[in-house]
């Protein structure tokens, strides 16, 4: 008869955390934190000990001032009796809104030329090509300059609408361009809901969205009954009632109505004025991004195996349906990891807006806000913490996006 005996374990020792390959790791890593955790706390005494030193300190009451001065893009009601904080908050919708319309813009103007670089037809390619050599090449805030410069020179002034006989008229008697701008229409509600019309329009708001995942709940509903059935009903009807029945009866109830520009004196009063400054930033990001994500869109659809494109035209498919169809939604995989970062140098470049006298984020906290107050830390630490956030909001939607369109493997 035979008995084993269990080898004793190794009882730990402190020389392990060392010599011990299981522990080094950790250790190592742990050294290097608390180093890094020292270097923060010794940067940041130092920097109390010269604020104290020369008699300042840190305080955000400086937001709840007066601003004390206008700006000319204004989502929201503003005037210079404002806080400081309210301007902060015009120039972070400020720099929202030209990012979002450049993003828009970009990623259409971007797969249009991607796609037309790989044509057939040898000028298109030529002429894509062309484009997105000239636009990388050339820093983007050339090209804001020369679009504000254009607008400038070739738009006409207010006074070309005056007369018996004017130089131009509006388009469509609603729609007037000048070098100051562009004057739309404007919304707005006479019989909403609440008083402030950013609360009438947050419900707006608040409808689409519900529409949104209303729909989407529609489409998976009709995936189930396909994959039950193999019929997909027809919802397209049901969706088009999901989006716009409550939308409508929601703004009739609130009696929407149009404010239509009208030129009164030197200018036009009225409805709302695009200013050339955000049209300019706008394009000029657009067309610069955009050339960018040409190349990512290429580079996608190269990517994708021939016989892909060849198994698809031998079942029948026309090129435009064997693009949209089977080559673009595979390309995704690799379009979209840089296509978040064009998105983020977007929101990022919008910062020169100020060259052309754009009021956002960076004009507003970061430039008359920080001179007049002389609240430099605190300014930039705002500006850090906006450009941080938003940009980390920005990769994670995006990320979730490509988790959905990527791969799935079994």
């Amino acid at each position: 008869m035979t008995t084993t005996t269990e080898q004793p374990r190794d009882q730990f020792r402190m020389s392990m955390l060392l010599n011990d390959t299981r522990y080094r790791s950790m250790t190592l890593q742990f050294i290097a934190l608390m180093l890094l955790f020292a270097a923060i706390a010794y940067l940041l005494s130092n920097l109390f000990a010269n604020l104290e030193a020369n008699g300042l300190d840190i305080s955000w009451a400086f937001l709840g001032e007066p601003a004390g001065y206008d700006i000319n893009q204004r989502p929201i009601e503003y005037d210079s009796r404002s806080t400081h904080w309210r301007a902060s908050v015009v120039g972070v919708l400020n720099t929202l809104i030209v990012a979002f319309l450049a993003c828009v813009t970009a990623t259409i103007l971007g797969v249009i030329a991607g796609v037309l670089r790989l044509s057939k037809n040898w000028l298109v390619a030529k002429l894509m090509a062309v484009y997105v050599e000239m636009f990388r090449n050339v820093p983007v805030l050339i090209w804001i300059l020369i679009i504000f410069s254009i607008m400038i020179a070739v738009a006409p002034a207010p006074r070309a609408y005056r007369g018996d006989t004017p130089e131009w008229t509006m388009f469509l008697d609603i729609i007037a361009f000048t070098n100051r701008g562009i004057y739309v229409p404007s919304p707005y509600f006479t019989s909403g809901f609440f008083e402030s019309a950013a609360a009438n329009w947050a419900l707006v708001l608040a409808v689409l969205v519900g529409a949104f995942f209303g729909t989407r709940a529609l489409g998976t509903w009709a995936t189930a009954q396909q994959e039950a059935t193999g019929d997909r009903p027809t919802t397209w009807y049901y969706s088009l009632a999901i989006w716009f029945v409550p939308l409508i009866l929601l703004l009739t109830m609130m009696g929407m109505t149009w404010d239509i520009p009208a030129l009164k004196g030197f200018n036009f009063q009225g409805g709302l004025q695009i200013r050339g400054s955000l049209i300019a930033l706008w394009f000029a990001l657009a067309i610069y991004t955009g050339a960018f994500i040409a190349e990512n869109v290429r580079a996608g659809i190269q990517a994708i195996s021939k016989g892909q494109t060849e198994a698809a035209s031998a079942l029948g498919l026309r090129p435009g349906r064997v693009m949209s169809l089977v080559v673009l939604p595979q390309a995704l995989r690799v379009i979209i990891p840089p296509l978040i970062s064009q998105y983020l140098n977007i929101t990022k470049n919008s910062s020169l807006a100020i060259a052309v006298g754009y009021m956002d984020i960076t004009g507003t906290l970061g430039g008359i806000t920080l001179n007049q107050t002389g609240r430099a830390i605190e300014a930039i630490l705002l500006l850090m913490a906006f450009y941080l956030v938003i940009s980390l909001s920005i990769s994670a939607i995006m990320n979730v996006y490509n988790n959905a369109v990527k791969l799935k493997e079994r």
